[in-house]
């Protein structure tokens, strides 16, 4: 019984091996195209730039999560975090226009302005997952 529970092992793994990869090659990009260093930020407890960030990856997990349930293949996956991955760096680009004064209220531990952000890439990140239920 136990080698049955198993059997989908290998399928997990490559799964979230591929997930992970996905997260970390988001979190990097998404580091990269802000014009501040939200991890410096956090490590000296900017509680804006935690927010934003915390939002981005979150509203970047839960579409990658949906398109892990919901794909036919590891490939198919793949494809659809590559949306989700490109909707949530637009989801930046929509904040950077709502909110002018980012890119400086961040590094200023402005926190209203890192909440809002970061709920906003969230939310884009819910509608996103809800729209991978093909």
């Amino acid at each position: 019984m136990l080698i049955q529970s198993l059997a989908g092992l290998p399928a997990f793994l490559m799964y979230f091996a591929t997930a992970m990869g996905m997260l970390t090659l988001f979190a990097l990009i998404y580091v990269s195209i802000t014009p501040y260093q939200e991890i410096v930020l956090i490590r000296k407890g900017n509680t804006a730039a935690a927010a934003s960030l915390s939002g981005a990856i979150l509203g970047f997990v839960l579409p990658l999560a949906s398109a892990i349930a919901h794909s036919v293949s590891l490939p198919d996956m793949a494809v659809w975090g590559l949306v989700a991955l490109s909707i949530q760096l637009l989801a930046y680009a929509a904040a950077r226009l709502l909110l002018p004064n980012l890119v400086h209220d961040i590094p200023a531990g402005r926190i209203a302005t890192g909440i809002f952000a970061g709920a906003l890439s969230l939310t884009i990140g819910i509608l996103n997952a809800a729209c991978m239920t093909y």
